[in-house]
């Protein structure tokens, strides 16, 4: 199983509409990754390491695939609608990352 992670980050000018991303953006992934996608989790960041600093990001989302080769089968074709709606839920380049599940 592997994982992307999809970081947005948090800065003083960014902007998340998480309504929007919840409502529109997700389901519109889920749609056009269809069974390739095994599962998916949003988290809020709500604080930093230390009292009362801002969270590193704004949002993290999850998604789950069987492997490298499933994901870049279902991603690769649909890629450019799912980045083009960015826009219309952030004003931030998010971060990317692959990793492999191992617990």
């Amino acid at each position: 199983m592997i994982k992307v992670s999809v970081f947005y980050p948090q800065n003083a000018t960014s902007k998340f509409d998480m309504a929007y991303y919840l409502d529109k953006h997700i389901p519109m992934a889920r749609k056009l990754l269809g069974s390739a996608l095994k599962g998916v989790a949003v988290e809020q960041g709500l604080a930093g390491a230390q009292p009362g600093v801002p969270p590193t990001y704004a949002v993290v989302a999850h998604l789950s695939f069987d492997s490298m080769g499933s994901f870049a089968a279902a991603f690769l074709p649909i890629a450019p609608q799912l980045q083009g709606d960015l826009p219309n839920y952030t004003n931030v380049e998010p971060l990317i990352q692959f990793g492999e599940v191992k617990l």
